[in-house]
C-alpha cells in the first residue's frame, strides 16, 4: 500500500487525516454515527488510490523538433503526437511535455473525448536566449480519479535534444586581402629558378589521360610529365577563440565569455557568406583534437558546424595559447582572433601567429569592464596585440560588434614586420 498512498494529492490527504479524526472523536465521545463517517472519509482515498494504481495506461509518444539547430532569439517548434489503441475509453488525460528553465514556461495539455483507439497532436512553443544544449523530455501523463484524491505521475516516451547555437550579429564589408589558396594539385608555390611549364605539369602517374602529356617539358626532363588539372582558388580563414578561464572574468551568461563567443560566431558567418572556407580554433581544440598538451588544434568547418561547436563551448583551464596550425590552408590565410585579458605569456604564440597568417585581425576584450573589482590582468586594451603588428581593436560591453568590426577595417597596423 505505500506506493498507492504516495500518490494521494493534499486533498486525498486531508480526507485521510479527517477520517482518522473523526473515528478517535467518535470512540472519545461515544458517537457511533460519526464513526461510520469517518470510516467513510477513510476509505474514499484509500479506494481511489487502489483503482488507480490499477490503472496500465501507456500511450505512444512521438516527438518531433522543428528545428533542432536554431540560434538564440529564435522560436522553434515541439510536435507532440500521443496515441494508444487501447480498447477502452480513456475520458480526458493530462500530459506535460519535460522543458528545462531555459526554454520556457511548462508545456501542459488536456486530452479530452478521447475514445477507444485515438491519437492527438500537439503544438508548442520554445525559445531560448542563451546558447546550449538542452533535452526536452519525456512527456509525463497525470492519471487522477474523479474526486482529485488521487493522482499518479508517469513519464512516457522518449527525449530530444534541442541546439540553441550563439547570437549572430550581421557585420558590414572590411576590405580583406590574403588567404587565397589554390585547391588539389594547382597551388601557388615559389621556385627560385624554372618557367611556367615547370609550375604546370607533374610526373606521370598510372591512369592519366594520355592526351595530358607535356611532350616538351617530357623530352627536355627525360620523364613522362602530364600537365596539372587546374583547381578553382579557395579563400581560408581562421577564427581564434580564446576561451580560457585566466583571459577572462564573471560567470555564466554574465561573464565575458558571452560576448566573446557571439563575435566569433558572427565573424565565421560573415566570413563565410563573403566565400571563405572557415575553420575554428579554441583553447581547448576541436572535438577533443589538440596537438599536444598546450597546443591548439583546429579542423576544417563550415560555419553551421561552427556554431554547434560554440553553443557547448566552456572555459578552458589551460594557461598558454600556444597556437600550432593543422594543416597547410591555416598558413598565409586570414586570421581573426577574439581573444579576452592580454597575458604577458600570450606574446610569442600571438607573434608566431601573425607570421603564419596573411592577415591577421584581432578584437580583444577589455574584460576589466565585465568585473572592475578584480585585480587587473597583464592588459585589458588592444595595444599589446597591435604592437605585434596586428590590426586590433578593444571591445567593450557597451561597444556594438559591428561598429568596432568597422573600425578593425579601418585600423592600421602598427609594430615591426611579421616575425
Amino acid at each position: 500500500m505505500r506506493r498507492p498512498l504516495s500518490s494521494l494529492t493534499l486533498r486525498g490527504r486531508a480526507f485521510l487525516a479527517a477520517g482518522a479524526t473523526a473515528v478517535v472523536c467518535a470512540i472519545g465521545f461515544g458517537q457511533p454515527a460519526l464513526t461510520r463517517v469517518g470510516v467513510l472519509m477513510m476509505a474514499l482515498p484509500l479506494l481511489a488510490a487502489l483503482v488507480v494504481s490499477r490503472r496500465r495506461h501507456d500511450p505512444e509518444v512521438t516527438r518531433a523538433v522543428w528545428p533542432r539547430l536554431l540560434r538564440a532569439g529564435e522560436t522553434a517548434r515541439i510536435d507532440l503526437t500521443i496515441s494508444s489503441d487501447r480498447k477502452r475509453s480513456d475520458g480526458a488525460l493530462l500530459v506535460e511535455d519535460t522543458v528545462p528553465y531555459a526554454l520556457g514556461g511548462r508545456a501542459r495539455f488536456v486530452l479530452q473525448g478521447l475514445g477507444g483507439a485515438w491519437e492527438r497532436t500537439v503544438s508548442y512553443p520554445v525559445r531560448s536566449d542563451i546558447r546550449g544544449r538542452y533535452v526536452v523530455g519525456p512527456v509525463v501523463a497525470r492519471l487522477a480519479d474523479p474526486f482529485g484524491l488521487v493522482e499518479r505521475r508517469r513519464p512516457i516516451g522518449g527525449t530530444a535534444q534541442l541546439t540553441v547555437t550563439p547570437r549572430v550579429v550581421p557585420l558590414p564589408s572590411i576590405p580583406l586581402t590574403g588567404g587565397w589558396q589554390g585547391a588539389g594539385e594547382h597551388r601557388p608555390q615559389a621556385f627560385a629558378s624554372g618557367s611556367a611549364e615547370d609550375v604546370s605539369v607533374r610526373e606521370y602517374r598510372r591512369g592519366d589521360d594520355l592526351r595530358r602529356v607535356h611532350w616538351r617539358s617530357s623530352a627536355r626532363l627525360g620523364e613522362l610529365m602530364v600537365r596539372r588539372e587546374e583547381q578553382p582558388w579557395e579563400a581560408h580563414a581562421t577564427v581564434l577563440l580564446d576561451n580560457r578561464r585566466l583571459a577572462h572574468r564573471g560567470q555564466g551568461p554574465a561573464s565575458s565569455l558571452e560576448p566573446a563567443v557571439i563575435a566569433a560566431a558572427s565573424v565565421a558567418v560573415h566570413l563565410e557568406q563573403h566565400g571563405y572556407a572557415v575553420q575554428l580554433c579554441t583553447a581547448d581544440g576541436l572535438g577533443g583534437s589538440t596537438s599536444g598538451p598546450d597546443k591548439i588544434g583546429a579542423r576544417t568547418l563550415g560555419a553551421e558546424r561552427a556554431l554547434e561547436h560554440l553553443a557547448v563551448l566552456e572555459m578552458s583551464h589551460r594557461s598558454t595559447l600556444d597556437v600550432t596550425w593543422s594543416g597547410e590552408q591555416a598558413r598565409g590565410g586570414v586570421v581573426v582572433a577574439v581573444l579576452g585579458g592580454f597575458l604577458p605569456d600570450d606574446t610569442a604564440a600571438l607573434r608566431r601567429i601573425r607570421h603564419d597568417a596573411g592577415v591577421a585581425l584581432a578584437l580583444v576584450l577589455d574584460v576589466g569592464q565585465w568585473s572592475p573589482t578584480r585585480a587587473g590582468l597583464g592588459g585589458d586594451t588592444a595595444t599589446p596585440v597591435t604592437s605585434l603588428a596586428w590590426r586590433a581593436t578593444g571591445l567593450g560591453p557597451r561597444d556594438q560588434l559591428d561598429a568596432a568590426w568597422r573600425e578593425l577595417g579601418r585600423a592600421p597596423v602598427r609594430g615591426g614586420a611579421r616575425g
